[in-house]
């Protein structure tokens, strides 16, 4: 982006598409790069994989049983029978956590779920498939060895086994030198899990993108404190903070600033020396008003100001900052609250989720619940609830379109995206929604 020279208006004549904008932050987060860091595994949840995890064992490492049963030679069971009901004596049972001996010929082992199958062995009858149907009271003993002469009954149906029932085989879930996992994988439960099961103690991780926060004017004053005419407690950075942590960043600064261009400028200098943020994040100040401090102070600074073709939050800065001897990504989010909602949502958590893996919000369309009328030339960015029924997924609008009803959008768990075009929608029309939790 070209910065305005000083002096002049740093606004584009020509609007941007929401789609343009959100291409262009996307860019702007193109040049950073979160280096490596091992954590422990405890730690690693929610974090960016670094680099790819090598299968250094083979999951399961050996064959085990599915379910709780009876390890055997299939062809054993389907030749032995005894009035309809093959039979087979028993050896010594086979605990999870054991190395069994191998399976005598023409036996049957009580094995238990998880535990090695033992040499020989080739599948796994379920105890509910013998008679009667749960295992002998002596494996209730401390050392469960078979007294004399021991034999289970299968019932009729058992004789069909065939090799490989019930039967996890080493390998199965993941091959010994397999890559595992990716670099850019989110570590997420299951992932956590499969990095356990391979004897990760700890794993290289990207640090967390390093956030600078700011929210401004002079109206704003932090929760807790006590109100004077005209001020207003700041929910911008309670927004802005939650989806930063939402989406693994970390928040290196966050600052109210007035409606001072100097102060601005000051704090921006010693914040980006102190803290080395890899991106600055504003809200307020960047609208057409005349005390507009983020626009006044850094519209010759590397940083551009648009008007997005999108209600709320039409008003947006971006660029390549231009403070302290460095350059550093900067947004510049609009003031009203469900601007600044909005604005995380439409633009920078895709952004997070495609070049840092945060958590992404999957798009899908559902049914509106109630008719509603476009803006025509910009993308309406409404709130609503969404109700699942037989036919599909049905949404109905909560509050209205305006930027300051914080309440209502607290209330929503979707974002309605409404086509550009002022066509009234009956109900039953298709639109896009995104979930919001």
């Amino acid at each position: 982006m070209t910065p305005a020279p000083t002096g002049q208006d740093p606004w584009p004549h020509a609007a941007r598409t929401v789609e343009q904008h959100a291409a262009a932050v996307l860019g702007l987060l193109d040049g950073i790069t979160l280096d490596a860091r091992f954590v422990p595994l405890e730690q690693a949840g929610g974090r960016v994989l670094a680099e790819d995890v090598v299968a250094g064992v083979q999951l399961p490492p050996f064959a085990n049983a599915q379910m709780d049963g009876y390890a055997v030679r299939a062809d054993e069971l389907r030749d032995a029978h005894d009035d309809g009901e093959p039979t087979l004596p028993l050896t010594g049972a086979v605990p999870a956590g054991a190395a069994p001996p191998p399976l005598p010929a023409g036996t049957a082992a009580p094995i238990m779920t998880g535990a090695m199958i033992p040499a020989g062995a080739d599948a796994v009858v379920p105890v509910e498939e013998t008679d009667p149907a749960r295992f002998p009271d002596w494996l209730t003993d401390a050392d469960p060895q078979p007294p004399a002469g021991a034999r289970v009954r299968f019932t009729a149906g058992a004789a069909a086994t065939e090799p490989g029932r019930f039967v996890r085989p080493a390998g199965s879930d993941l091959a010994r030198g397999a890559v595992a996992l990716t670099a850019g994988t989110r570590v997420t439960p299951a992932a956590a899990g499969v990095l356990a099961a391979l004897g990760r103690a700890d794993v290289a991780v990207r640090r967390p993108l390093r956030v600078l926060l700011y929210s401004t004017g002079s109206e704003v004053v932090e929760p807790g404190l006590p109100l004077r005419p005209g001020q207003i407690h700041d929910a911008n950075s309670a927004i802005l903070r939650a989806a930063l942590n939402a989406c693994g960043t970390e928040v290196v600064t966050a600052r109210l600033v007035a409606d001072a261009p100097a102060a601005l400028l000051s704090a921006l200098d010693a914040d980006v020396r102190d803290a080395a943020p890899d991106l600055v994040l504003s809200s307020g100040g960047i609208s057409r008003g005349a005390f507009e401090v983020v626009k006044q102070s850094l519209g010759g600074r590397g940083v551009a100001f648009w008007s997005v073709a999108m209600q709320p939050g039409g008003p947006q800065g971006a660029g390549l900052l231009d403070v302290g001897g460095s350059r550093v990504p900067f947004l510049g989010f609009p003031g009203n609250p469900v601007s600044t909602l909005v604005s995380v949502e439409m633009f920078l958590r895709p952004a997070l989720a495609a070049r840092f893996g945060a958590p992404a919000r999957p798009r899908f369309r559902a049914a509106l619940a109630e008719p509603v009328t476009p803006l025509a030339g910009k993308q309406q960015i409404r709130r609503g609830t969404l109700t699942a029924t037989a036919g599909g997924p049905v949404v109905r609008l909560v509050g209205g379109p305006s930027s300051h009803l914080l309440h209502a959008a607290a209330t929503a768990d979707v974002l309605v995206h409404l086509p550009v075009t002022a066509e009234p929608l009956g109900v039953g029309t298709p639109v896009t929604v995104t979930p919001l939790d």
